[in-house]
C-alpha cells in the first residue's frame, strides 16, 4: 500500500527567519526522520523581506518543500497581507483536497486563518488535523485595541477559531494559561498539549575565543543589554526605551534591538530623537550568526504585554537560557516567564511604565558579579537542556502528531 503523506501548511519555512516557519520546519523535518512522507507548502517569498524568493520546490533533509507564488506581498500594508493570506489560502486549500493518501494535516498560525482551509478539508475528506497555537485571534487584536470585542471583526474571527479548534484532532498550547482560554472555549482537556517553542540549539553552538559579533559591531568591553526578535506591540519596548534615554550619556552600556516587526519604528525614531548612541537597531540575523549574536549579550529583554497572557508566548527566553544568559523580564507579574524567574532564579524582573524601578534594576543588572551573572546564565541553560530541550519538545510533538493521524513510527 502507498505510504500516507503528512502535510505541513505553513506560509513561512525555513531559510526565512520568521520564528513559526523556523519551528514548523524543525518538526517537519522531526517527522521525515522517522521515516514519515512529509510535504511541506509555503510562501515562495519572504515574510519580512519579499524581496527574497526561495527555491520553488527542495528536498530539505527529507521534506519535500514545495513553494507557493502569489501567496506573500509583506507587511508594507494591511491590504497587501489581507491579498497575500488569501492567495495563500486558496491556493493550500486546493492542496489539501488533491494531495493523495493524506495521513493528516498539520499548521500554526501562519498565515492567520491557515486552519480554516484545513478544517475545511478535514469535512470534506475526513482527515485529521492538528493545530499549533502560536498565539490566539481575535484575543490579541482586542488586547491590543485594534478591533472591539463585540465588533463585527471579532465576532467572525472567534466563530472561526472555534471552527477550527472543534475540527482539529489535536490543539497544541504554548503554556498552561493558552489552556486556560483554549478550556474556556470549550477544547477537551483530552485533545490539548502543552509543547512550548523549543530553542534552535542546533544553531547556538558556540566556540571559544572573543565573539566576532562583539568584536564586529563595537561591542568589545561595553555591558549589552539585548532584544532579540520580533518587534510588536504585543511585546512593548517603551519602558526599556525611556531606561535608555537616560543612560544615554553612559559610554559603558549599549542597548541592542536585533530582528524585525513594526514595533522597529519606536525603536528607531527614539534613537533619533534623542541622538542615542548608546542604542543600535539591527535585522534578524541570519540563522547561522545565531550563536554569535545571541551570545553577544550580557543579558537578554523578554518583554509581554500586560493583556498577552496566554494569548502569545514570549519564546524569547528560550534562545537567551540556550545562549547560557541570564533574562530580564519587562511583564506581567504573572506570566509563564515569572513561573521560570520565581522556580529557577536565572533572571529579573520588570514592569511596564515603572521606568525608574527599570532604571535601577538595570543598575543592579549590570553591577552583578560576572561570576553570578555567569551562575544565572548557566542555571537558565541547565533548566533548559532538563526539561525545555530541541530534543525533548520536538519529540513530545513528533509523537502527539503521529498519534492523531495514526501514523506510527518507522521501526
Amino acid at each position: 500500500m502507498p505510504e500516507q503523506t503528512i502535510l505541513i501548511i505553513s506560509q513561512t519555512f525555513s531559510p526565512d527567519p520568521a520564528a513559526v516557519g523556523q519551528y514548523m520546519t524543525e518538526a517537519a523535518i522531526a517527522l521525515a526522520r522517522r521515516g514519515h512522507l512529509v510535504r511541506a507548502y509555503a510562501s515562495s517569498r519572504g515574510y519580512e523581506d519579499t524581496s527574497r524568493v526561495y527555491a520553488k520546490r527542495e528536498d530539505m533533509q527529507g521534506v519535500d518543500v514545495r513553494r507557493l507564488s502569489f501567496s506573500s506581498f509583506g507587511k508594507t500594508s494591511i491590504l497587501t497581507r489581507v491579498i497575500g493570506t488569501a492567495s495563500f489560502l486558496i491556493q493550500v486549500f486546493v492542496v489539501c483536497l488533491l494531495t493523495p493518501r493524506l495521513a493528516g494535516i498539520f499548521f500554526s498560525t501562519s498565515p492567520p486563518l491557515v486552519g480554516f482551509a484545513a478544517a475545511l478539508a478535514n469535512i470534506i475528506r475526513r482527515v485529521p488535523i492538528a493545530y499549533w497555537a502560536m498565539d490566539l485571534n481575535p484575543d490579541q487584536l482586542i488586547a491590543m485595541g485594534k478591533i472591539k470585542p463585540k465588533s463585527f471583526i471579532a465576532r467572525t474571527l472567534e466563530a472561526v477559531n472555534r471552527f477550527i479548534l472543534k475540527r482539529s484532532k489535536l490543539v497544541v498550547a504554548l503554556d498552561r494559561f493558552m489552556v486556560d482560554r483554549l478550556l474556556a472555549r470549550g477544547v477537551p482537556e483530552s485533545k490539548i498539549i502543552v509543547v512550548p517553542p523549543w530553542p534552535l540549539e542546533s544553531y547556538l553552538s558556540t566556540e571559544a575565543g572573543e565573539n566576532p559579533f562583539r568584536v564586529r559591531h563595537g561591542l568589545v568591553g561595553k555591558f549589552v543589554i539585548m532584544y532579540s526578535g520580533n518587534h510588536s506591540p504585543a511585546n512593548p519596548l517603551r519602558t526599556l526605551l525611556d531606561a535608555a534615554v537616560r543612560f544615554k550619556d553612559d559610554d559603558s552600556l549599549q542597548f541592542l534591538f536585533v530582528g524585525g516587526g513594526s514595533g522597529k519604528r519606536e525603536v528607531e525614531a527614539a534613537i533619533t530623537e534623542h541622538g542615542l548612541t548608546n542604542v543600535m537597531s539591527m535585522p534578524y540575523q541570519p540563522l547561522s550568526e545565531l550563536k554569535y549574536s545571541l551570545t553577544a549579550a550580557d543579558v537578554h529583554v523578554v518583554s509581554l504585554g500586560s493583556e498577552m497572557v496566554g494569548i502569545i508566548h514570549p519564546c524569547k527566553v528560550y534562545g537567551a537560557m540556550a545562549a547560557g544568559k541570564p533574562v530580564l523580564y519587562l511583564g506581567p507579574a504573572t506570566s509563564h516567564i515569572t513561573d521560570l524567574l520565581d522556580q529557577h532564579g536565572f533572571g529579573w524582573k520588570m514592569t511596564h511604565g515603572q521606568v525608574d524601578d527599570a532604571v535601577a534594576t538595570i543598575n543592579e543588572v549590570r553591577r552583578t558579579d560576572p561570576v553570578e551573572l555567569a551562575h544565572r546564565g548557566e542555571v537558565g541553560q541547565r533548566v533548559l537542556r532538563q526539561t525545555l530541550s530541541e530534543s525533548e519538545l520536538c519529540g513530545r510533538l513528533v509523537e502527539a502528531l503521529e498519534k492523531a493521524f495514526g501514523v506510527p513510527a518507522a521501526p
